[in-house]
């Protein structure tokens, strides 16, 4: 009986106990919801409470106390009839079967959605873009009946690429009133002309501008850096207007007179920043621009050489500052004006001193003066006929050929008819003798071979080529009877 009463009494003590405890656990959890749920990383559970998702109650979603298998998914909730139904897709929002976060990026940036067009048929832009369901054409739009994506891109809806095939000329500021489409700028030149007679529909940029009616002087009125280009920062400082020196077709070149400009003052110009100055290669040298170039035309140039030390002449005439030795000169190590004279370059004198004779066709003919076309046909050098002081008058010609004889008294066109100092022999089997030009001349019967006594023979023209003793009457013996010396005459051929 005792330990029945002992049993129920501990019985009771456990169960009033964990009554207790439960209150107070309750309690407990009553007083402390709100600071554990907050206290609770929700990201664990792998689905982070972003955006309207960390503002509404836990039971919102959990439902019933249920935290396990609590929809993920969007559509799970915010779609009509689901478990759970919050927040749907509104009446005018854009039709598709796409779950949300394909075009939201997450709940907490549930703005700013990003559609992707791939799908969408070309031309089918206003089924969406409508004003309604998605932005339409802004009030100021451009009155077009073409299809958005004539001119937008679906990756970009600005810039934007118009077609201006079928605009008719002249109707541009229809839409280029700076309203509907950028219009002229606050600094645009001031002009009634249409956007089109300087600009064109492919680039704004450049523009031509028709400077035909454009009163002269009257440049800077547009021309003044605002409105249209003015004088850059390294321009010559004058008060000239623009059309003195420049054209209205071509900025460049530029003409500038430089009359009235002050002797020497060049520099002040042509420093290499308002005006071309010297060039790298120029010669060194600190005069005025003017001692050497005129104002008419930069080049040529003439430069004084009054005070040039004798022989550095290839200082400057180097190629690189002045012009030097042309590819043909003479082979020398002289200085320039050994030869030739700073007053002219041409004709320049030579001195021959120290000159190998016989080799002046190494330099005459090659680098220097050769023979004119009319010369004597000769492979002799010019110093057989030609002194080294001066070309002419040439020296006697002298014959070397051992053809050549008693022929003096001649004049040179007998023999030498085609202007060759070689003669073809005219009768070739007979020479180098005699007869090998004047066979021709032979007389016949020329001597008997034996006295009168004997019966008459004669020489012939083999015999008495060389003329050597054979027109002369000799005996049977070969002794010389009597001798016709004084009958002998080359003229008398």
């Amino acid at each position: 009986m005792l330990n029945n009463k002992k049993a129920l009494l501990r019985t009771w003590l456990w169960s009033t106990l964990a009554v207790l405890v439960t209150w107070g656990a309750l309690g407990a959890a009553a007083s402390a919801a709100e600071p554990a749920r907050t206290r609770f990383d929700h990201w664990q559970t792998g689905f982070a409470l972003t955006g309207a998702h960390a503002q509404v109650q836990c039971e919102t979603c959990h439902a019933g106390g249920r935290f396990k298998n609590t929809p993920r998914q969007c559509a799970q909730c915010h779609t009509p009839g689901s478990r759970i139904a919050q927040t749907t897709k509104p009446a005018k929002h854009v039709q598709t079967t796409e779950s949300c976060d394909v075009c939201h990026r997450n709940a907490a940036v549930w703005g700013g959605a990003r559609y992707s067009h791939a799908s969408v048929a070309p031309g089918t832009c206003t089924t969406c873009h409508n004003g309604s369901t998605a932005p339409g054409k802004p009030n100021n739009h451009i009155m077009t009946t073409a299809s958005c994506d004539t001119c937008h891109r679906t990756g970009a809806w600005t810039p934007t690429g118009f077609n201006h095939a079928n605009v008719a000329p002249g109707t541009c500021a229809t839409c280029h009133n700076g309203t509907k489409a950028t219009g002229k700028p606050n600094n645009h030149v001031v002009t009634t002309a249409s956007c089109d007679t300087c600009h064109r529909t492919s680039a704004w940029l450049p523009a031509r501008f028709d400077h035909v009616n454009v009163a002269p002087g009257t440049c800077a009125t547009c021309h003044n850096g605002t409105k249209a280009t003015g004088k850059p920062n390294n321009h010559i400082t004058t008060s000239a207007s623009c059309d003195s020196c420049h054209r209205t077709t071509a900025w460049l070149p530029a003409t500038f007179s430089h009359s009235g400009v002050a002797p020497g003052t060049c520099a002040t110009c042509h420093n290499g920043t308002s005006a071309p100055g010297k060039p790298n290669n120029h010669s060194v040298t600190s005069l005025a621009c003017d001692s050497c170039h005129t104002t008419t035309t930069w080049s040529p140039a003439r430069y004084g050489h009054s005070g040039v030390a004798l022989g550095s002449c290839a200082t400057c005439h180097n190629t690189t500052f002045a012009t030097g030795k042309p590819n043909g000169h003479v082979a020398t190590t002289a200085s320039c004006d050994t030869c030739h004279r700073t007053s002219a370059w041409i004709p320049a004198t030579y001195s021959h001193t120290g000159a190998t004779a016989g080799i002046c066709s190494t330099c005459h003919g090659v680098t220097a003066t050769g023979k004119p076309l009319g010369h004597f046909v000769t492979t002799r050098q010019c110093d057989a006929c030609h002194n080294t002081t001066a070309w002419k008058p040439v020296t006697t010609y002298s014959h070397l050929s051992p053809g050549y004889k008693a022929h003096s008294g001649l004049v040179c066109s007998s023999c030498h008819t085609t202007n060759n100092e070689v003669i073809p022999w005219k009768f070739a089997t007979y020479k180098p003798d005699c007869a090998g030009c004047h066979a021709n001349r032979y007389p016949q019967n020329s001597g008997d071979r034996h006295l009168k006594t004997q019966p008459s023979t004669y020489y012939t023209i083999a015999e008495l080529q060389n003329c050597a003793g054979s027109c002369h009457l000799y005996s049977s013996t070969g002794t010389l009877v009597r001798s016709r010396s004084g009958q002998h005459s080359t003229r008398g051929w």
